[in-house]
């Protein structure tokens, strides 16, 4: 979260921008370094008139999380917001960013020049809190199974287990697991209907057919799967690492509608929109153009995905030492940030190497992980040391040292002179 991408490295904002797209950036920043400011990758970093209250801001104002030894401490659990009595709604920062978006669209039907937004909101990013009618819209009874908490941590990596002590949610009924899960839900219908409101404003303004809409998130959430909340950076079970990805195309490409059951990363998202403007990139990457799955020429696209994380022994600048809950027990994030800074619970480098049916880890400084997601798709029985799978353990490892080979050295393209 401390280091971004630096000024000479590739951005596909600032590659639009080049190349004549007008880039409005509504939202925060998780990308590139403020102190070099935002010039060279939108035109816009769009700053609201009406500022949302600061009670919005659910990290900073924080009573909601109760006294510092009750088990809600470290929950992330909010519950219900409620609107300030002058609101006709719960403005906060992603209400903000939604309206300023909106407005956009609706003043840009005349001009000439492409329009880029990007939009990166909040939720449902934790704390877990949501306004009426999200609070109320999720039937527990309805949610799908939580992932429980092993009966034994062995096989699991040690970090999950030191969160899972520090948290103290072990005493959690299931119905305030599932009121927790609800809100999370809840959160992720408010995005989905603030997403409309943008669907609705391109329609309106007549360019919703000339546009391509991508719709992704950078990290799942345990949301009480295993017993936790938040994430970890460096274990990889699916609630965390297979996120959301949707893509709506321009008209003119020949899309077929519907689910494409493949294997996909977020770094294709940058291969996909190069292939539609045809961009040449300047940069040696590594996603592949999505739209022969969007056109139905192929049903196939990866044989294996990848996820890296975690650090070596000793690197203190891979251990978020800039937060405060890395040595604060008052922090929010303690539970993970508070195990970060320490070598056991190992916070070790690791790298996920997924097929179809199966997940392999390797974790540099403990045991690594294997498991056959036809048979354990909760991943709770980690296979590593089973006799009968050394033949798909093989397999999997000599995947992990192509992906390795493919990506390990790239040669800039610009040359220099000798």
């Amino acid at each position: 979260m401390y280091y971004m991408m630096q000024k000479d490295e590739p951005v596909l904002l600032k590659t639009l921008k080049d190349i004549g797209y007008f880039v409005w950036w509504g939202g925060k920043n998780d990308l590139v370094p403020a102190e070099n400011g935002f010039d060279d990758y939108c035109n816009v970093k769009y700053i609201p008139d009406k500022k949302p209250r600061k009670e919005t801001n659910l990290h900073a104002y924080d009573a909601w999380r109760g006294t510092s030894d009750g088990d809600n401490y470290y929950s992330f659990y909010a519950g219900k917001l409620e609107k300030a009595p002058d609101e006709e709604q719960y403005y906060d920062h992603d209400w903000a960013m939604v309206y300023g978006a909106v407005d956009v669209i609706r003043s840009w039907a005349d001009r000439k020049q492409p329009l880029c937004i990007y939009l990166p909101l909040d939720y449902p990013h934790p704390p877990y809190g949501v306004e009426e009618p999200w609070f109320s819209m999720i039937d527990t009874d309805k949610l799908p199974p939580r992932i429980p908490a092993p009966e034994s941590w062995e096989g699991k990596p040690s970090i999950l287990k030191g969160i899972y002590e520090r948290q103290r949610l072990k005493g959690w009924s299931e119905e305030r697991w599932n009121r927790l899960r609800a809100v999370y839900y809840g959160m992720c219908a408010r995005v989905d209907h603030q997403f409309g409101l943008i669907v609705n404003a391109l329609k309106e303004a007549g360019i919703y057919d000339d546009t391509a809409i991508f719709v992704f998130s950078d990290h799942g959430d345990f949301t009480g799967d295993y017993g936790l909340v938040e994430k970890t950076q460096n274990t990889f079970e699916d609630c965390l690492v297979r996120v959301p990805f949707i893509i709506k195309p321009p008209s003119w490409v020949n899309g077929k509608a519907g689910v494409r059951d493949t294997l996909v990363e977020l770094i294709d998202f940058p291969a996909t929109v190069e292939d539609l403007l045809g961009i040449e990139p300047g940069h040696t990457h590594f996603g592949r153009s999505l739209l022969p799955l969007i056109e139905g020429k192929t049903d196939k696209h990866r044989d294996a995905v990848f996820c890296e994380g975690g650090r070596l022994r000793g690197e203190k600048h891979c251990m978020e030492l800039q937060s405060s809950s890395s040595t604060s027990e008052k922090g929010l994030y303690w539970p993970r940030l508070g195990l970060q800074i320490k070598e056991g619970p190992e916070h070790t480098k690791a790298v996920m190497c997924r097929t179809r049916d199966f997940k392999y880890v390797r974790m540099l400084y403990e045991s690594d992980e294997l498991y056959d997601l036809r048979k354990d798709p909760y991943e709770l029985n980690n296979l590593i040391n089973d006799p009968k799978m050394k033949g798909v353990l093989a397999e999997m490892k000599e995947r992990l040292l192509v992906f390795y080979q493919e990506t390990c050295d790239v040669v800039p393209h610009k040359a220099n002179k000798r």
